[in-house]
């Protein structure tokens, strides 16, 4: 008999914002898994995760287990690949996750790759689904849900369940480039930059004006800088191969500040210093 919440025996492979976000939120369920490539990245994801963890109503640090040992995941019923946005690294790690969690289903957190390529490209077709959860992970109440036509069909019912016990609101959504929400977002985003590029305003002004007159939360240009300036280019060079739509290219001048480190929030500064 499948467990009401879907899963009993999460894992989340990665060490990264999204990663650590998931593992925390997680947590209000019962023990999770986290997985890093390294001890020194362990380290960080652990201490990051729990320090979540700790501000999640229900969250429980305790329960975040960290390891470098596949081998310790091994009877994990449910396995969420969260790392860098290149579809051979993704395929990589979920093929040796398959490996060594021959029972356990698989997920990928992509925002803007195709899941059937994925899934193709790493031998599990039948196992693997888009998982996409939103950053901050503990507050962003959206998962876009993918379930591609291969995928086992009792799979999407243990997703679905799973992402109500998270507190969740799970879209079903279909398997192209940056689903809906980035699909839609990175045009408004890029926008904002390419109006800098043909005028005399400041970040500042640009978001002022998004938050004052359109009643968003952060303006545009802080948006990417919170999502990292490189990974938003990534974001933008994926949905734009996928549409060939000119407005998904990412501007020059974001790959300006990305050629002088100027990545964002992690870096310190990117369209603002931090």
């Amino acid at each position: 008999m499948s467990s009401p919440n879907g899963y009993e025996r999460p894992a989340v492979a990665g060490s990264g914002t999204i990663a650590t976000g998931l593992a925390a939120v997680a947590s209000t369920l019962g023990e999770v898994r986290l997985v890093a490539r390294t001890d020194a990245s362990a380290w960080r994801a652990e201490e990051q995760a729990q320090k979540v963890a700790g501000k999640v109503e229900g969250g429980d640090p305790a329960q975040i287990k960290v390891t470098t040992d596949l081998n310790d995941i091994a009877e994990c019923d449910i396995v969420v690949e969260a790392i860098v946005e290149d579809p051979g690294a993704k395929a990589d790690l979920l093929r040796k996750i398959a490996a060594a969690c021959p029972a356990a289903d698989l997920a990928s957190t992509t925002s803007s790759l195709s899941i059937t390529e994925i899934a193709e490209g790493s031998g599990q077709p039948e196992r693997l689904f888009g998982l996409h959860v939103f950053n901050p992970v503990a507050r962003m109440e959206l998962v876009e849900l993918c379930l591609p036509e291969r995928l086992a069909p009792e799979i999407g019912e243990r997703a679905r369940a799973w992402c109500t016990a998270l507190g969740k609101t799970a879209v079903e959504v279909a398997d192209s480039a940056g689903f809906v929400v980035n699909r839609l977002l990175f045009p408004f985003l890029f926008d904002a930059v390419r109006l800098l590029e043909t005028s005399d305003l400041e970040p500042a002004d640009v978001d002022t004006c998004m938050q004052l007159g359109a009643a968003h939360p952060m303006g545009p240009l802080r948006v990417l800088d919170f999502v990292g300036l490189d990974v938003a280019a990534a974001i933008g060079e994926s949905l734009h191969a996928d549409s060939s739509n000119p407005d998904h290219r990412p501007p020059e001048r974001m790959r300006e500040l990305i050629s002088a480190g100027r990545l964002g929030r992690k870096s310190g500064a990117g369209f603002f210093e931090y």
